[in-house]
């Protein structure tokens, strides 16, 4: 077979994740499909019969109602459940020399299906992906990233290194069997740093989303604008990166598919004065003892505004939220602050 990084980067190269039992794997997408299946069901049969017995003025009220009951439900994370973190995997505390070394734990596995058939959340997909960049550079991969987030003024972001003296590392908790807080246990994430290993703080996160942001909507700018800077990447490739890819899902948010190391929603709206589903790009990150988001709410820019300075990118609302609690589920929180601010906005 050929896994290429594509394929790598939108989880569907059949890498497997923690879980080494394909029988379990497959188990668990079958209660998740059958759960998203009937939730459709119940929407679509709700939808016809509003559509049979005519829409009144309070259907739209209604409908609010009960697009926030169903984000509520939303929250639980169907597809991502705390089972993952009982795997023996999550807790190793061998320490990788490098990346190349850690390809180790899985290399002899044998794929889950066919790369480009199915979509799978691999970290390992990620850890082979960082030996591509490793090798691809020339540099230790961790030395690659560092240098990045130098340029991207993120200075606070570092490896998750226990040995290392790190101004303002916070404290991490899980929940024991018991119910009661305590301190998360000892890991090493040198096995997977591209897929959980670093560590930053919520001002190095904005200007991560701000920059990538920029990126995206600079070009929209260029040809009205000669004083705007190039972003840090190409229009054209944070385009790429959150344009969601075929036979993808998202455990965290129904809405969207999975692009290029982003989850993605696309505008949407069905039906005139109901449910609407703006553009926005996300992910979130789950680890002992910790949780996290990004979400980036990128501005319907106005044709009519672009040339007039001092409008410039990046326009829109980035959102992140970093928790030093295990298993806490953040995106919709995310969103619903994004909303409010975009609200806000608008409002002036």
């Amino acid at each position: 077979v050929t896994i290429t990084t594509r394929l790598l980067v939108s989880h569907l190269s059949g890498i497997r994740h923690y879980e080494k039992d394909i029988t379990k794997v497959k188990e668990e997408k079958e209660k998740v499909n059958r759960a998203l299946k009937l939730t459709k069901s119940h929407q679509d049969k709700e939808q016809r019969e509003k559509e049979g017995k005519g829409v009144e003025k309070t259907d739209c009220i209604k409908q609010k109602k009960e697009h926030d009951s169903e984000t509520k439900s939303r929250n639980s994370k169907p597809g991502r459940n705390d089972k993952e973190f009982e795997q023996e995997e999550y807790y190793l505390k061998e320490k990788f020399e490098s990346v190349i070394e850690s390809l180790k734990i899985f290399k002899n596995d044998p794929l889950f299906f066919k790369p480009g058939s199915q979509f799978l959340y691999s970290t390992y997909g990620f850890t082979l992906l960082s030996a591509v960049v490793e090798r691809a550079s020339g540099q230790k991969f961790t030395d690659y990233m560092l240098k990045m987030f130098r340029d991207l003024d993120m200075l606070s972001t570092v490896l998750d290194d226990n040995e290392a003296m790190i101004y303002n590392r916070a404290r991490c908790y899980i929940y024991n069997k018991k119910g009661r807080l305590v301190n998360a246990p000892y890991v090493d994430n040198s096995y997977k740093w591209a897929g959980g290993g670093f560590l930053s703080s919520v001002g190095d996160l904005l200007k991560f989303g701000n920059a990538l942001l920029y990126s995206y909507q600079a070009g929209q700018f260029q040809n009205r604008n000669g004083k705007l800077l190039p972003g840090y990447l190409k229009p054209g490739t944070v385009a790429m990166m959150w344009t969601p890819v075929p036979k993808t899902e998202v455990s965290w948010d129904r809405d969207g598919k999975y692009a290029m190391a982003w989850a993605v929603v696309e505008k949407n709206q069905q039906y005139g004065c109901c449910r609407q589903q703006r553009h926005y790009a996300s992910h979130t990150g789950g680890a002992v003892g910790a949780s996290s988001v990004l979400l980036i709410l990128p501005e319907e820019l106005d044709p009519e505004a672009l040339g007039t300075w001092p409008v410039a990118p990046p326009r829109g609302v980035i959102v992140t939220i970093i928790c030093n609690m295990q298993s806490v589920s953040l995106n919709s929180t995310a969103l619903k602050i994004a909303r409010e601010f975009e609200k806000e906005k608008r409002a002036q």
